[in-house]
């Protein structure tokens, strides 16, 4: 089905859109089955228990558990989508390596409250390193919506996407920066502005600010691009190759350590394909408990003004 065709209208948060997914899958399709590991509420997975009993199993507190059912059910032909919190999931970081990746199986991965997005519960429940270990692993595919819509149509996509893949979603922040009838292709950078004087590549919830920053840019007389980055692997080299031949600066921002995970990505490309300076603006450190994740972006510097004051002084910097 045309991901342009799906019906992507009043999916609420991010969360709510991979629960709506999944229950469009679990129609479209009887192998399909979803785990989580205690967590069907949080995850929106409650919604594809209540419909598909018989196809839902909850592993409790034990996600390496959890990827070893979803390993086997898989080898059994089964079409397994594996949920819980993003930091929680790595601790099945061995599991999904030496199971689902080793042996390249079609697990999804679904790794909620990524990122900030668990802003009240601190740094134990924050995951800023998560795409960084998925993206190291051979046959993963990386995938990190900007908004619900985009993560609706990610996991649709990913359901004939042969082997693993992890998909990184946040929580209840999800500004709409996607066209919700635009189609949704895996592996192709989607450029949401144009720009001549640098451009910024970003991905998940916080290519709002990004965007922002951009707008206040163009304020003050800069011209600066904005890319979704939605599938940080396999990486678009041709994309980010057009984009740092047309603006010779690119800045990536990241809701993530700034090693290993969007900026990783972007560098390693570039340095093999068209060396331009590749500039990280990302997490500073570990998060905090906090009343918003926009509390968190202003502390580690996020928040569009914050932005568009850095690149402004990098893209000076450039001219001298």
């Amino acid at each position: 089905m045309s991901s342009a065709a799906l019906r992507t209208e009043n999916l609420g948060s991010m969360r709510d859109a991979v629960g709506k997914a999944l229950l469009h899958l679990g129609e479209i399709d009887g192998d399909v089955v979803v785990l989580t590991a205690d967590v069907a509420r949080s995850t929106r997975t409650k919604w594809f228990a209540e419909r598909f009993p018989e196809r839902f199993i909850n592993t409790g507190i034990s996600e390496q558990d959890m990827i070893g059912f979803a390993a086997g059910l898989a080898l059994a032909g089964k079409k397994p989508y594996a949920a819980a919190f993003a930091m929680f999931m790595m601790r099945a970081w061995e599991q999904i390596r030496n199971t689902v990746d080793r042996m390249n199986l079609g697990v999804k991965l679904v790794a909620t409250h990524s990122g900030f997005s668990d802003h009240g519960d601190g740094a134990s429940h924050q995951c800023l390193e998560d795409i960084a270990l998925m993206r190291v692993l051979h046959n993963m595919t990386v995938v990190v919506p900007a908004d619900a819509p985009q993560a609706y149509k990610a996991l649709i996509a990913l359901h004939e996407h042969p082997g693993p893949a992890y998909i990184r979603i946040g929580r209840d922040y999800s500004p709409q920066v996607t066209d919700p009838g635009a189609e949704y292709r895996l592996g192709r950078l989607e450029i949401l502005r144009d720009g001549d004087d640098a451009a910024i590549v970003s991905a998940g919830p916080l290519l709002a600010q990004a965007l922002e920053a951009a707008r206040e840019l163009e304020r003050r007389g800069y011209s600066v691009a904005v890319a979704n980055m939605h599938t940080v692997k396999p990486v678009d080299a041709a994309g980010l190759v057009r984009l740092a031949q047309r603006t010779g600066l690119v800045i990536v921002v990241e809701e993530h350590m700034p090693r290993g995970g969007v900026f990783g990505a972007v560098a390693e490309t570039l340095a093999q394909t068209h060396p331009v300076p590749v500039i990280p603006i990302a997490a500073k450190g570990y998060g905090h408990s906090a009343r918003s994740v926009t509390d968190l972006y202003e502390r580690h510097g996020l928040l569009a003004g914050q932005i568009a004051e850095k690149i402004a002084t990098i893209i000076q910097g450039a001219r001298r």
